[in-house]
């Protein structure tokens, strides 16, 4: 049995073993953006219909980032807690944890995938599909969510490797799909002359072997927790927890399209193209700029999770205070070179002088509270880390729908003179107000678990 990696969770120096984690998720999330980002360079590539093509596959974004959503909703918030069964010693609730887990996958997936091939195109229409684009939309859509299983598995499971400490296996799952990808979409879009379809299914086969990775590395020798016929079957006590902890992560990614939603149509208004242009460019850097962070929360998580439930609160809060002062050096130093150089960030995207002007102007508005945003990404994971559901969910809440959707509306009420600027400020604002109720609640929280943990091992937050 190669207990080893789970057990260093709870003995290795913390310094050691977070870069040992973090380093491969982090990799794991700029490969993943690579392949997204690769996958749009093809089909801008495709001749004729290369820009109405890309755009049509943009429109399927709010879709594709759906399908992902869901595997959060299973698989973020069971892995937690797997890892705190782990350290608690209790192997076989943790297996039960996992086991549940690939029955739920499933299940949703199923319904997803017939809901998607029902109604995709009012959905998509509905996403701001137009007459010229909604049929690359629908080529590309009605092959990706026949694939909805393998995504499934691949993101769902894939939290599972991770959660036992072994980040290098869980990178290698992205590993393999991406380079696959990048391989087969070329020969699909282009040799096979398969155009936008190509590129669905080029993505899909490279989630199935992502996925079938996945499962023989679940069921190998390798792995301390092992998915077993016997924990197949659902437990109401098993997976309610598990959903409730991961509607946090869900609703993160679910109101990502929400959010562009309000911000396009508010800025359509007041500012025309250039300010929806600029805003795209905006949220690609927002998301650039968020993937060394959320590698640094999936690289803690599990040494948080492990030594909670093993009631260590030491290692606990050690493990926390290295991942705050990470978090916050980061995004110290990427607000510094926001507000320095704009310009450099905007021209990664696109080189139009009037844009660029534009958009650089918009970034500092934008990224003005980024100072202090480590500290709400530390405390948020740290919540989903420790198991309490419902303060991950209020904060993943509080800052899109309770702040920042308002705000977007809010804001140009209280600057009339100049609406665009006020929209691009009801991101820092909402930011701060944030920062303000996490970091306070977090305080109150975090001294209760500690607390709990020095109490003994009923760990588990009140319900």
């Amino acid at each position: 049995m190669h207990h080893d990696q789970t057990d260093a969770l709870g003995t290795q120096p913390i310094g050691r073993l977070l870069l040992r984690l973090a380093a491969p998720a982090i990799a794991a999330q700029i490969i993943n953006l690579l392949y997204n980002l690769v996958d749009r360079m093809y089909i801008g590539h495709i001749a004729e219909i290369g820009k109405l093509a890309l755009t049509g596959v943009g429109v399927c974004l709010p879709l594709t980032m759906l399908i992902s959503a869901f595997a959060a909703l299973v698989g973020m918030g069971a892995a937690p807690r797997a890892s705190i069964f782990l350290g608690k010693g209790e192997k076989d609730q943790a297996e039960e944890v996992l086991g549940n887990s690939v029955t739920l996958l499933v299940l949703v997936s199923v319904v997803l995938t017939a809901v998607f091939q029902i109604f995709a195109r009012d959905m998509l229409l509905f996403f701001g599909a137009s007459e010229n684009t909604i049929g690359y939309a629908m080529e590309y859509v009605r092959i990706y969510t026949a694939g909805t299983l393998f995504v499934q598995c691949t993101l769902g499971l894939n939290a599972f490797i991770s959660a036992q400490g072994f980040s290098g296996v869980s990178m290698a799952t992205v590993l393999i799909g991406a380079v696959l990808n990048i391989i087969l979409d070329p020969i699909f879009i282009f040799g096979l002359n398969m155009g936008v379809q190509g590129a669905a299914l080029a993505t899909i086969i490279s989630q199935a072997v992502s996925m079938l990775w996945i499962l023989k590395f679940l069921t190998g020798p390798k792995t301390t927790l092992r998915i077993r016929r016997r924990y197949l079957a659902l437990k109401k006590q098993v997976v309610l927890p598990s959903v409730a902890l991961g509607l946090a992560p869900f609703v993160m990614q679910s109101t990502e399209s929400i959010i562009s939603i309000c911000f396009n149509e508010s800025l359509l208004r007041y500012g025309g193209d250039l300010a929806v242009g600029a805003m795209t460019i905006l949220t690609s850097v927002n998301q650039f700029s968020m993937l060394p962070l959320t590698g640094l929360t999936q690289g803690a998580q599990p040494i948080l999770s492990y030594n909670f439930g093993a009631c260590n609160p030491e290692r606990v809060k050690k493990t926390f205070r290295l991942l705050l002062i990470c978090c916050l050096t980061f995004s110290c130093t990427l607000w510094a070179a926001a507000m320095s150089f704009p310009q450099i960030f905007v021209k990664i995207f696109n080189n139009d002088p009037e844009l660029v002007e534009f958009a650089s102007h918009a970034l500092r508005l934008y990224m003005a509270a980024m100072l202090v945003f480590g500290a709400q990404i530390a405390c948020q994971q740290t919540f989903i880390a420790l198991g309490n559901a419902k303060c991950a969910l209020f904060l993943a809440m509080l800052r899109k729908l309770f702040l920042l959707v308002p705000l977007i509306y809010i804001m140009p009420l209280i600057l009339p003179w100049d609406k665009t600027t006020a929209v691009f400020l009801a991101e820092p604002v909402a930011d701060i107000l944030a920062v303000t109720t996490t970091v306070t609640l977090f305080a109150f929280q975090f001294k209760k678990a500690m607390r709990r943990m020095q109490e003994g091992p009923n760990g588990e937050w009140d319900h």
